[in-house]
Formats: structure tokens, C-alpha cells, sequence
């Protein structure tokens, strides 16, 4: 049984490794290929730091979905965590303009946090299915934006010259919300790869069942993993808003859907179990090329949401085939 499952292992993280190298390839072709329609002007340094600044939040997130798809769950409160952390830590800064920013990230983090522990207790202790109780929090995280700002806004004029430049600064010539992204990655790739409770998330993701025979707590897991998505979304609520000098009600409204997006891209099933940090990060980047290039060789809006839409169900049909083939060649080795 032992090298049963050895084996079943190594053909899972071969089919991983193709899927990855495929969207490098796909990353490489679109490149090429809106290069030569833009006349030069994708390819530019300029350009491509403007798709990796925009797709660092959504980048981050990702890292926080693809755990908690990993363990067969959604979380569709995330866009309302973000408008609700990043509401709370500029509301404050508002009332106290020179408080140190980090101290107003921790903030948001914390508020994050609260919020993903509330959504754990309902999935893990209550055994809410996750679409229902993340989409009663949604609404009611938005809620409270709205009670917490008493219906304003926090416009750049409130914010201090620090905190505006968490977002607008840079280390090294790399601007510094990339670097969040490149150290929350780091972090997510040791966690998940060489930490015993990151693995526990992959056994209850694979089978529940199973890993609650083996002595794993399968509530305790699902808890921290809406936990760390919950101080994830507050973290990257706080620098969107940062980002874009605004905190209102609906602050990264429907974001929630850009990320899945982004996990499917990157290989993360649906059905639990599979995902990679790396397959994460080449998603997050081919959503971050295609919101860039397709304004730029003046594909309309409204076709931009279909090519979307189309791109994300052939990556599900494709990642669907393949687990479908190694769970065949698994069945047809055993007998």
C-alpha cells in the first residue's frame, strides 16, 4: 500500500510539474503574441512592472484560496474581509495621522483574522457547507464596512505621507507590494512543503475521512486555514486600499472571483487535494498579463470578460482530463 501510494504520489507531482511548464509556455505565447500586436510597448520595463504592481494583491490572496480550496472549500467573503480590514485600519489612521503604518497593518491583519476565525467556526464547528456560510459573511462583513465608516469614505487626504508610501515605495528598484507577494510566497512554500500542519491541510483536502482516521484534526485545520485567509484578505485589503488612496463600501467588490480564477489558472482543483504555491503564482501572473494586454491591443470590455471566462473553463476541463487520466492509470496499476 505504502508504495502504492509512493507511486501514486510521484505521477501526481509529474502531472503538476507538466501543468506548470504548460503555463509557463501559455505565459511565453501570449507575451509574444501582444508584443507584436502592441508594436513593442508590452514587453517594456515599464510594462511589466505595472502587471506585477497589479497583480500583487490578487497574487496574495491567492496564496490564502488555493489552501482553502485545497481542503474543498471556497471563501466568498474575501472582497467584503478586504473593504471590512481595510476600513478599520484607515478609519483609525484617520483619527490618529501619525501612527506608525505597520501598526495600521496589523490592524487590518487582525480584523482579517477575526473575520476568517468567525467563517472556520461555521465550516468546521457548525459544518456550514463553505459557499453558504462565506456568502451570509460576505454580506455581513460588508455590513459592517458600512457601519464602521458610517457610510463615508477615507480619501487620500486622510491618510499619512508614510502609510501612502507602503504602496508607492521601493527596495532595491522593486516596488514594495511585490515584495509582500514574494514573502508571503516564500512563507506559503515552506509551510505547505516542509511544515507537518501545511501538510495536514493536502491530507484533509484528499481525504477527510482518512486523515481523521490517522489522528489528524480535520475541525482544527479547517479553522487555521480560514484563520490565515482571513488575516491574508486583511493584509491585502489594507494595501489595496493603500494602492489605490480610497476606502469605501465597496472596496474590492467581486475580487473574490479574480482570485479563484487565478487558483484554477494555477492548477489548484476544485474537488481538493491539489494545488501548488508555484502553480499559484504562474495563474496569478497569466490573470495579471491578460487584464494588461487586452486593453492594450484594444480587445473591447465587453469581450475581455468572455476571453476570461473562456480561458478559466478550458483551464477546469484541462485540469479535470488530467486528473481523471492519473486516477485511471492509478485504478488500472492496483488491479
Amino acid at each position: 500500500m505504502g508504495e502504492r501510494n509512493n507511486i501514486a504520489a510521484i505521477k501526481k507531482g509529474i502531472t503538476s510539474n507538466i501543468r506548470e511548464i504548460g503555463l509557463v509556455l501559455v505565459i511565453l505565447i501570449i507575451s509574444v503574441f501582444v508584443q507584436l500586436r502592441s508594436q513593442g510597448h508590452f514587453l517594456t520595463p515599464e510594462n511589466i512592472n505595472n502587471i506585477f504592481v497589479e497583480t500583487a494583491v490578487l497574487a496574495i490572496l491567492s496564496v490564502g484560496m488555493m489552501m482553502v480550496i485545497i481542503t474543498r472549500g471556497i471563501d466568498l467573503s474575501i472582497g467584503a474581509t478586504m473593504a471590512l480590514s481595510g476600513m478599520a485600519g484607515t478609519t483609525f489612521l484617520k483619527s490618529h495621522i501619525d501612527t506608525n503604518p505597520l501598526i495600521i497593518i496589523l490592524i487590518a491583519v487582525a480584523v482579517g483574522a477575526i473575520c476568517g476565525v468567525l467563517i472556520g467556526f461555521l465550516v468546521a464547528r457548525l459544518r456550514i457547507p463553505p459557499i453558504i456560510a462565506t456568502l451570509g459573511m460576505m454580506n455581513v462583513y460588508r455590513g459592517l464596512t458600512y457601519l464602521v465608516s458610517n457610510g463615508s469614505w477615507v480619501l487620500q487626504k486622510d491618510m499619512s505621507v508614510n502609510f501612502m508610501a507602503i504602496a508607492t515605495n521601493r527596495f532595491l528598484g522593486i516596488n514594495n507590494l511585490i515584495w509582500v507577494a514574494i514573502t508571503i510566497y516564500v512563507i506559503a512554500y515552506i509551510f505547505l512543503n516542509y511544515i507537518k500542519t501545511g501538510r495536514k491541510i493536502y491530507a484533509v483536502g484528499n481525504s477527510p475521512e482518512s486523515a481523521k482516521v490517522s489522528g489528524i484534526n480535520n475541525e482544527r485545520i479547517l479553522t487555521l486555514v480560514y484563520t490565515i485567509m482571513g488575516a491574508i484578505a486583511g493584509l491585502a485589503g489594507i494595501l489595496y486600499v493603500c494602492k489605490y488612496a480610497v476606502a469605501q463600501g465597496e472596496t474590492a467588490s467581486g475580487y473574490e472571483m479574480s482570485v479563484i480564477a487565478a487558483c484554477v489558472l494555477g492548477g489548484v482543483s476544485i474537488s481538493g487535494g491539489t494545488g501548488k504555491v508555484q502553480g499559484v503564482l504562474l495563474g496569478a501572473i497569466l490573470f495579471g498579463i491578460l487584464n494588461n494586454a487586452m486593453p492594450l491591443i484594444h480587445i473591447s470590455a465587453f469581450w475581455q470578460e468572455a476571453i476570461r471566462g473562456l480561458i478559466i473553463l478550458i483551464s477546469v476541463i484541462l485540469n479535470a482530463v488530467i486528473q481523471r487520466n492519473v486516477q485511471k492509470k492509478a485504478l488500472q496499476r492496483r488491479v
